[in-house]
């Protein structure tokens, strides 16, 4: 790991980093969790219906296990134990802990907020419709209007195109916003056309579409069942991702929607070339069976597709993650951190290879903001 970005000799105040960065992936949590399930800190943003229905019935999720999830996490909540505050509150739970540990000594100028437990993927549609507003007003209230230097994510319950749709207008136009979240374990393919009144909104409304991995579609992120331990989970967010790439591309999303802008989050990059030239051979051969598309299918990965580092690819030799890199384009590749998740990245030393100042730049600042549209 030899890029060095932050001076990390005795201590340091932000004012001292090399290099302000953009972290695209950041984890705030509501506090505690209630009865049902849904964090009591949701409570103020839920209608008395909605509070009594997840204190009586829960909240479930589509999987085949009643509590927990199928694959326990190493740590609590996945979390950097140094992130629980001292009051034992969930790590991402509070702001100013937050700055204190890693916007402010980091130098986080934009940072895109991702809440994972906001009610996306549950059973009950009008009850996920109800959470992923209440956690978009939670996100607004008690985050970015407070720091600005963070930008909130619309989550949405995308199994429900017209909620999803209804949530995206609401939030058009919010600065307070930079992009539309969803997991990548669906129901169905996210090719499908189920899900394209989201990506239309999305467009129309000019936000780029997050898709960070986990969730749960009810099916296992293998093609022949559950796996045995939670390390295949880790690596099967590459997979997920893969499979629903190939969807959007086949499927023909960035034909319907040319100017769809796609971050794949947390799932690696250094795939990329390979499935592109994968996807591209079995073109070759049966284009017939996809009139739709007017382009080889990698390349829509090129003009629509961007890619967080973190957890990155780290070959021997390193040159090949750099070469990786150079198919996707260094325009392609965004910062990422996964604070404050066990595997987070300190951006001291975060890509094990060297970079020029152009490409630095690049991918700590510059290609988030074009992507996001700040500044």
């Amino acid at each position: 790991m030899n890029v060095d970005v932050l001076n990390r000799s005795g201590v340091q105040v932000a004012a001292s980093s090399k290099l302000a960065i953009a972290d695209c992936d950041i984890h705030p949590r509501p506090a505690g969790v209630g009865i049902g399930g849904v964090s009591k800190s949701l409570y103020p943003y839920l209608s008395k219906r909605w509070v009594d229905h997840v204190e009586t019935f829960g909240l479930q999720y589509r999987q085949p296990w009643e509590k927990g999830s199928a694959y326990p996490k190493g740590q609590p909540q996945a979390c950097r134990r140094d992130a629980f505050l001292p009051d034992g509150r969930s790590p991402g739970s509070d702001l100013g802990f937050m700055a204190q540990q890693h916007l402010d000594p980091n130098n986080v100028a934009l940072g895109i907020l991702n809440p994972l437990t906001s009610g996306q993927g549950a059973t009950n549609p009008l009850l996920s419709a109800a959470i992923t507003h209440a956690t978009n007003e939670w996100q607004k209230a008690e985050w970015t209007s407070l720091d600005k230097r963070l930008r909130g994510s619309v989550v949405v319950p995308y199994e429900d195109a017209a909620a999803s749709v209804k949530e995206i207008e609401l939030r058009a136009g919010d600065p307070n916003f930079a992009q539309v979240l969803l997991l990548s374990r669906t129901a169905e393919p996210l090719g499908q056309r189920r899900y394209w009144p989201i990506y239309e909104a999305a467009a129309a409304a000019d936000l780029a579409i997050g898709i960070h991995a986990f969730g749960n579609g009810g099916w296992p992120n293998s093609a022949g069942g559950w796996g045995s331990y939670y390390i295949e989970e880790m690596v099967g967010h590459a997979q997920a991702q893969q499979a629903l790439l190939v969807s959007m591309i086949l499927e023909g999303v960035f034909e319907q929607v040319p100017n769809l802008r796609v971050v794949l989050t947390e799932g690696g990059l250094a795939w990329a070339a390979a499935l592109g030239w994968r996807m591209d051979r079995q073109w070759a051969k049966l284009k017939q069976e996809l009139p739709h598309l007017n382009r080889a299918p990698s390349e829509y990965i090129r003009t629509n597709v961007w890619f967080t580092t973190q957890p990155i690819e780290e070959p021997e030799p390193r040159t090949q993650l750099a070469e990786a890199i150079e198919w996707i384009g260094w325009d392609r590749v965004l910062f990422a951190t996964d604070y404050p998740h066990w595997d987070f990245d300190d951006p001291a030393q975060a890509l094990p290879i060297k970079l020029t100042e152009a490409q630095r730049q690049a991918v700590f600042m510059d290609n988030a903001k074009a992507v996001y549209r700040q500044g």
